[in-house]
């Protein structure tokens, strides 16, 4: 049970042993604004409590794993602390959010022992920004982890925005899961997830005046992929594993290895919605980048004819067309999707990869990953799944010339399937190919490890917006609410865009909401929705401006916003700030934005015209406080 704590016993919680624990820690981060309280139940079931600014955050929330041989859930007692240890980092990324990273952290390290004598080390990390915490086995023989205690104690007010987990098998061809669900929005913690799977990460909370983001990240090959489930028993979200059928043919579900053994780490991102969108713990505490050659990797924007013309259009003549509108969008990249293999072959597509290098056009070839865990039809099929064959497949590739591949339709987050991940990952990176994953689960700091993996779908993007109304008429809420969400730390494939028009749709978004959204989105490769002939129906400066849409940015900046209503962010790329906002809403609103950090900079606006729809409009503008009109599901980009 979660209650809020009096204040006279939150004096005690805080700074002594309570009547539940015979012996207590209390973790502070440097600034001492972030305190976490660790304690033992009547139960001897180890758990913890953070405060921030000296509110409650998280109420009794619990720790500990039980492994085929051992348990460390009760009957535990507290051995030792060591720490605080101050750590630091900084490293560099080649597309993200901004360029430099620098993490510091206080770290303890605290030793739970259980009744039969054998340790569990638990470590904690308190940032400016966050608590981050992981397990370490440093002992035993070969374990497996059957399930982690690891909950969440949300006080009882706490509103929620998360993603439903699917179910397994289910779905087109039996393709779930792969993270593309739509967002419960500003729900209780207790919400019943839709589907009945629990929900994914990264899951956003309000609680009294702070903002909490629940994500994991460092996820290694011999762990699996966890959600959070609700449990009533508890009244808690629980860190739960996958389903039974998200294996990797004949692999483990659950994680295995040998100590010493490490989780990955849970992120728990703490503060306004300010600190909320520019936090980077998802890669600060992602493993460092494996030894590789990166010369290859460029981040850039790619056309991608699939999106709104569908299967009939992969051929050799449409792909011709759309190397050509890359090359005159400027753009570095042309991705040729699903059957290339069956419609135009490799000779013929040697041809066309000869053809765009010499426009400077990189060719992405698609890959259905799977083998027998759906029954999807489309090709090439099954040639990633044996490690010879694989990397017989990327050694091809290289020498005809390909760029990067996208690989679709996964098997979900089981041990194995997430072992199948890191395998194509490092043997991609001996090929020299860059990775987009679609159909796949979220990526939790793979950027970082793996620079090649340039983005990641694992989301409702816009391709589900042509296959459904419902799904457009969603789209402006769940768009406003992403930046809040799945893509504040990993990179995500939305293929933003559409200026003109959907087949068989009718948008709900304006010209410029659609055109702010390969602003407002991270993503190492943007694959572009517009097809030729709806690009050739806009102004000349609306095209100019997409000729150069920056995918490497140095910094980012949270100007307003509030989770599935409005968002405004700055974005710097070089010396040119982009100021990119869209509303949720379908009602018109006026948003005050202070951009006084430009110091009266002359810029341009590119907003909704009278003929909201369809029409771009473009004023000069100031910096400085201002105030821009948004039409229902409008948006807007500034340029300084």
């Amino acid at each position: 049970m979660n209650h809020v704590i009096p204040c006279c016993l939150l004096f005690i919680c805080l700074f002594g042993c309570t009547p539940e624990s015979p012996r207590s820690y209390e973790l502070t981060n440097e600034a001492e604004d972030i305190r976490v309280y660790i304690g033992l139940t009547d139960s001897a079931q180890a758990f913890f409590r953070i405060h921030h600014d000296g509110a409650l955050v998280l109420d009794t929330s619990y720790l500990g794993l039980t492994t085929e041989n051992a348990s460390f859930e009760k009957d535990l007692t507290l051995s030792s602390l060591h720490g605080p240890t101050p750590i630091s980092d900084s490293y560099q990324l080649l597309h993200g959010k901004q360029r430099e990273y620098t993490y510091q952290a206080q770290q303890y390290t605290i030793q739970l022992t259980n009744k039969d004598g054998l340790p569990l080390e638990c470590q904690f990390n308190l940032s400016g920004d966050g608590v981050a915490f992981r397990y370490l086995l440093p002992k035993g023989d070969s374990l497996n982890v059957v399930k982690e205690a690891s909950s969440f104690g949300f006080p009882a007010d706490t509103k929620a925005w998360m993603q439903p987990m699917s179910r397994a098998k289910t779905g087109w061809n039996g393709t779930n899961p792969s993270y593309e669900e739509s967002y419960q929005m500003e729900v209780p913690v207790s919400h019943p997830s839709p589907i009945g799977e629990g929900y994914v990460y990264p899951a956003l909370f309000q609680t009294g005046q702070n903002w909490v983001l629940l994500s994991e990240t460092d996820l290694h090959r011999r762990y699996s992929g966890t959600r959070l489930t609700y449990d009533e028993a508890i009244q808690q979200l629980r860190v739960t594993m996958p389903q039974p059928e998200e294996i990797f043919p004949g692999g483990n579900l659950l994680p295995s290895g040998v100590p010493p053994f490490t989780t990955p780490w849970r992120t728990i991102a703490i503060g306004s919605l300010e600190e909320i969108v520019e936090n980077t713990l998802g890669t600060d505490l992602a493993a460092p980048a494996i030894d590789m050659d990166t010369d290859f990797i460029e981040p850039g924007l790619a056309s991608w004819s699939w999106i709104l013309l569908k299967d009939d259009f992969i051929n050799y003549e449409t792909s011709l067309r759309f190397i050509d509108y890359a090359s005159e969008m400027n753009w570095k990249y042309c991705l040729i999707d699903v059957d290339w293999d069956q419609k135009i072959g490799y000779d013929r597509m040697q041809e066309l990869i000869d053809y765009a290098a010499g426009k400077d056009v990189g060719i992405i070839l698609w890959y259905n990953s799977s083998g027998s865990w759906n029954s999807t039809p489309y090709t090439p099929k099954s040639k990633l799944v044996d490690p010879a064959g694989r990397r017989a497949e990327f050694s091809r590739l290289r020498d005809m010339g390909v760029t990067g591949i996208k690989v679709d339709f996964f098997g979900g987050d089981g041990q194995s399937m997430i072992a199948y991940y890191h395998d194509i990952l490092q043997d991609a990176a001996d090929y020299q190919l860059m990775l987009n994953f679609h159909g796949a689960t979220l990526p939790r700091g793979w950027q970082r490890t793996y620079p090649h993996l340039m983005t990641v779908e694992a989301i409702k993007g816009e391709e589900f917006v042509t296959f459904d109304q419902g799904n457009a008429d969603r789209q402006p809420a769940h768009c406003a609410l992403l930046p809040f969400t799945r893509n504040v730390y990993d990179p995500m494939d939305f293929t933003p865009m559409v200026l003109d028009s959907i087949p068989g749709i009718k948008r709900r978004t304006t010209a410029a909401f659609e055109l702010a959204l390969p602003f407002l989105f991270t993503s190492g490769i943007q694959h572009m929705a517009e097809k030729p002939a709806g690009m050739a129906k806009m102004p000349d400066y609306v095209v100019q401006l997409l000729r150069d849409v920056p995918t490497q940015w140095e910094e980012l900046r949270f100007i307003t916003g509030y989770p599935g209503k409005e968002v405004v962010l700055a974005r710097r790329a070089g010396n040119r700030w982009f100021i990119v906002g869209i509303n949720g809403e379908a009602s018109a609103k006026t948003i005050s934005l202070d951009l006084s950090f430009l110091e009266d900079q002359r810029g341009i606006l590119y907003t909704d015209g009278d003929d909201t729809a369809a029409t771009i409009v473009q004023k000069e503008v100031t910096a400085g406080r201002m105030e821009v009109n948004l039409p229902p599901n409008g948006g807007f980009v500034m340029t300084f």
